[in-house]
């Protein structure tokens, strides 16, 4: 059984981060997808130690503002 999860990416310098939004879970790679790849990885070897593998409900991902930011 395969589970479907939320991932936000960034580049830092050479590097893409990737960052699992329901469980608090990152990790990185020289491409998008082999940040995705390794954080596919690490969520799996997450979820295999957790007490409770299973994410209790989807965060909610919103926008906000931040008065006088530029």
């Amino acid at each position: 059984m395969s589970n479907v999860f939320t991932a936000a990416v960034h580049q830092e310098e050479d590097w893409y981060v990737a960052q699992c939004l329901e469980v608090d879970v990152a990790s990185q790679g020289a491409s998008v997808n082999e940040a995705l790849a390794n954080l596919a990885e690490a969520v799996e070897l997450y979820l295999e130690e957790a007490e409770d593998p299973h994410p209790s409900a989807t965060p909610l991902v919103t926008s906000f503002q931040v008065p006088g930011a530029a």
